[in-house]
């Protein structure tokens, strides 16, 4: 999960279409604009699985986000999500969050997150290739008892099939 600075009149156009079609929305897009991943392909791939349904999770490594000045997701928070080049694609909102050692993540919230095979397994393998990226990237070493932010959301817009 990466920032998206909110600057492109797509955003603002993109939210005033997603208002029309889910009137709950507030007038004002959120804040918490992003993407998937860290490449284009990722972050496309990502973000199909959420419009096609079996992706209902995510998960950040807290010290990436922290270093980043994110905050965390909080339940009922929105999130306008885009892809890596910032076009805006759907709109979520933060179901659950627990921040827990990445170590104690369990099989139930891997299906929900809906990558590979849903597997455990799976999940592991994608999700330490992943953050030991982000390690790297922020000078940290790696371990698998660093905490992680597990995020469970609905897909508001567009509206799911």
């Amino acid at each position: 999960m990466s920032l998206i600075e909110p600057r492109t009149a797509d955003l603002d156009e993109f939210w005033i279409i997603a208002r029309r079609g889910v009137q709950t929305l507030p007038p004002d897009k959120p804040s918490d604009i992003w993407f998937f991943g860290d490449s284009p392909e990722l972050a496309a791939a990502l973000a199909e699985l959420v419009l096609s349904g079996p992706k209902r999770a995510t998960t950040a490594l807290l010290a990436e986000m922290e270093a980043e000045g994110l905050p965390l997701p909080k339940v009922g928070g929105l999130s306008l999500v885009t892809d890596f080049q910032g076009k805006p694609l759907m709109v979520l909102r933060s179901t659950r969050v627990d921040v827990l050692p990445y170590q104690e993540v369990d099989a139930e919230f891997a299906a929900v997150e809906g990558e590979g095979d849903g597997s455990l397994a799976y999940w592991q393998d994608a999700h330490e290739r992943f953050f030991r990226r982000s390690c790297a990237r922020l000078g940290l070493v790696w371990q698998p008892d660093m905490l992680v932010v597990c995020e469970r959301f609905e897909l508001l817009y567009p509206l799911p099939s």
